[in-house]
């Protein structure tokens, strides 16, 4: 039977809670609520584990801080003997517009430091992602504060759909693979 590790990139810290960065973070803790699956302090992160449609899924945010978290994906793909093609990281994009999704099964790491580590730690780039877009809605040299900062009021309103639509896609994926995720999921 084939493991999935999902993987929600975010940051530790109540500071960064509701911030556009930690999208990941939430996504993931949405597709826990879906199966009623709890997440409980492990190595390198919060884990919650469970089955979906009888297929072994490990749910991760870790806690190593964005810019280092490959370590945490190496370490829970050898624990759990997880392929690399069943690896699906989750993160936040500027260069699309709110609640946008697309989906990749490979690529670059689009100038993102947390998928930038994880390539270099799980050598190479041929793992599904999710990017949700968070818009760019700053003015220039203000980009740490924007992916930092809070959502806006309007963003608040649609994230219970756009969160759903999200953890949705994940489920998605491990049922039905990626292709058909994308053709489903992308773009939406």
């Amino acid at each position: 039977m084939q493991k999935y590790l999902i993987i929600g990139l975010g940051n530790i810290g109540a500071q960064y809670e509701n911030t556009r960065h930690n999208i990941g973070f939430k996504i993931v803790e949405e597709v826990a609520k879906k199966v009623d699956a709890k997440f409980s302090p492990s190595n390198f992160g919060e884990v919650a584990q469970f089955k979906y449609k009888a297929r072994p899924v490990t749910l991760l945010k870790p806690n190593t801080y964005m810019n280092l978290s490959g370590d945490a994906v190496r370490f829970w793909m050898k624990k759990e003997n997880i392929s690399l093609e069943n690896i699906f990281v989750i993160t936040d994009d500027l260069n699309l517009p709110f609640g946008t999704i697309r989906m990749r099964g490979k690529g670059s790491d689009g100038g993102h430091n947390g998928l930038k580590d994880i390539q270099n730690k799980v050598g190479g780039q041929n793992y599904a992602r999710l990017r949700f877009g968070v818009g760019n809605e700053f003015s220039e040299g203000k980009q740490v504060d924007y992916v930092l900062g809070d959502w806006s009021a309007e963003e608040n309103e649609k994230m219970n759909e756009r969160l759903n639509l999200a953890a949705d896609a994940v489920l998605s994926f491990v049922f039905q693979g990626l292709g058909n995720t994308m053709n489903q999921y992308n773009g939406k």
